[in-house]
């Protein structure tokens, strides 16, 4: 049967899982996307459902899952993308990791992101994170959910790692500084540039909000300020995630070299 009604009971909750809250509510999140399915799936999330569309995408569901046809119209209807790919899986969330999952893992090189609140924005530092091989990404006084569709799609599955933590401020910089990591804030103001730094075996890059960078608390808490070196005229500082390239490949490089 091919469903074609948007009161039907699983249309209504891909409806749902759109917001947070109906995320939350339902441990259930949403993929539109074959690529980011296949990378969650290999992360160990699991599949609730699947709908899909053949006029859309040529896509032949295994027979071991609950798949479900439906019209294009209504794929069109209820898609995140203005284009849609044709499928849209519905998943079961993971529990967040918090300070105590922190705490055992094995990280020298961590990437703290600091109440950021553009979904794009962590979505793209989480990809380059794992590009970068940092060893672990620290959302801190994060409103925002991992499972939200514009992090899903500009992290390109990276957001699906296991290495993701979520920790307030105060956790934060008191699990840093007891494991010995040397604090490295992105600062405007800051005094030394990345290219003349060492960054040093354990270090944590702390980014800061898109409008107006790193709290106080992180400042103060800071063993260095980097600022990255502005050639033009017009502009003096990058967006937060092409910030935060700069720096982590900076690291890499470091400890690449030769």
């Amino acid at each position: 049967m091919i469903l074609t009604s948007a009161q039907n009971s699983k249309i209504k909750l891909v409806n749902r899982l759109r917001g947070k809250r109906g995320r939350e509510q339902a441990g259930r999140f949403l993929i539109d996307y074959e690529r980011d399915l296949r990378r969650a799936m290999d992360c160990g999330y699991v599949l609730d459902f699947l709908l899909h569309c053949p006029e859309i995408a040529d896509i032949r569901p295994p027979a071991d899952i609950e798949a479900h046809q439906i019209s294009p119209q209504l794929m069109r209807r209820i898609s995140y993308r203005e284009n849609p790919s044709g499928i849209i899986a519905i998943m079961r969330s993971q529990p967040a990791q918090g300070r105590a999952e922190l705490e055992r893992a094995r990280i020298e090189h961590a990437l703290a992101l600091v109440d950021l609140r553009v979904p794009g924005n962590i979505g793209a530092l989480l990809r380059t994170a794992d590009a970068a091989g940092m060893d672990a990404v620290i959302l801190v006084d994060n409103a925002l959910d991992l499972y939200n569709p514009n992090i899903i799609r500009s992290s390109t599955g990276a957001c699906f790692r296991d290495n993701i933590f979520q920790l307030s401020s105060d956790e934060a910089l008191a699990s840093l500084k007891a494991g010995g990591f040397k604090i490295v804030c992105a600062d405007v103001d800051g005094a030394s540039s990345p290219f003349d730094f060492d960054f040093g075996e354990k270090c944590a890059i702390a980014l800061g909000s898109e409008d107006s960078g790193l709290t106080r608390a992180w400042i103060d808490s800071a063993d260095s300020r980097l600022r990255i070196p502005m050639a033009g005229r017009m502009s003096d500082s990058l967006n937060v995630s092409v910030s935060g390239a700069v720096l982590m490949y900076e690291l890499y490089r470091q400890h690449h070299a030769g």
